[in-house]
């Protein structure tokens, strides 16, 4: 059976955190199984207003016990694992296991990279390395090399790929799922899944409202309502208190 989550963008009148984790709980309330944010330190225009996702998702795991949450999708180029791997684990056992970790190379166009503003890598390439690496000593961290470890042993990882790029799908081969961040239709979405394989989950976001049922017959198993990079809290409590499709 596929679940279903609320996606918000920690923008606006969403970047207060109190109001975030209220949301959080009352998407839990609600019938929800998810609470996903973005993480961006920087956004295009108008956006001007953003929240820390950590701290974010921290506010709403003191608030919630069931739902499942976590960033879509941090950039670990511009991460530091090993601050990473403690961030991932104190926010796994805050929640009692039930941070997923969604990771990608992060946009192009925010201005998050720049390299004379916050000294960061620009080039794609470079950064999927990064992310490569990164996603290595992560794991080394959490098997061991830092205590205490993860709830389950490991924090389950979603890749983020943007269609129709297909070398990110050998990436996310070696984790545990797949969170297309734009496709056109369920039927590309099949054939990922054809592509990709049993086994993963594959996580599709979609404008709050929209029916999930052709999502879930391409094989989503996660169904996400998205609420743009201007979010409403109002608009969100709608969605929220009208049920999971």
């Amino acid at each position: 059976m596929a679940r279903h989550g609320i996606f918000i963008a920690a923008f606006g009148e969403l970047s207060e955190p109190r109001l975030a984790a209220a949301l959080a709980a009352e998407a839990e309330a609600a019938g929800w199984d998810g609470f996903f944010v973005w993480d961006h330190v920087l956004y295009r225009p108008p956006v001007r207003e953003l929240a820390d996702p950590w701290v974010t998702l921290a506010a709403a795991a003191a608030v919630t016990e069931r739902v499942t949450r976590g960033p879509l999708v941090t950039p670990l180029a511009r991460r530091r694992p090993h601050k990473l791997a403690r961030e991932t684990v104190s926010l796994d056992r805050l929640s009692g296991g039930r941070l997923v970790l969604g990771v990608g190379l992060g946009p192009n166009d925010t201005g998050e990279f720049d390299a004379e503003r916050f000294g960061e890598e620009e080039d794609p390439r470079a950064r999927a390395k990064l992310l490569d690496d990164g996603l290595e000593r992560l794991q080394s961290y959490w098997d061991g090399e830092f205590e205490p470890r993860p709830v389950h042993g490991r924090i389950p990882i979603w890749v983020g790929v943007t269609w129709p790029h297909r070398r990110p799908l050998r990436r996310a081969a070696r984790f545990q799922g797949l969170f297309p961040v734009v496709l056109p239709g369920p039927e590309v979405l099949a054939e990922l899944r054809s592509e990709l394989g049993e086994g993963y989950e594959y996580v599709v976001t979609n404008p709050a409202g929209t029916p999930s049922a052709p999502w879930i017959e391409a094989g989503a198993t996660w169904c996400l309502s998205g609420f743009g990079d201007q979010p409403a809290a109002a608009a969100v409590r709608a969605a929220i208190a009208a049920g999971p499709p």
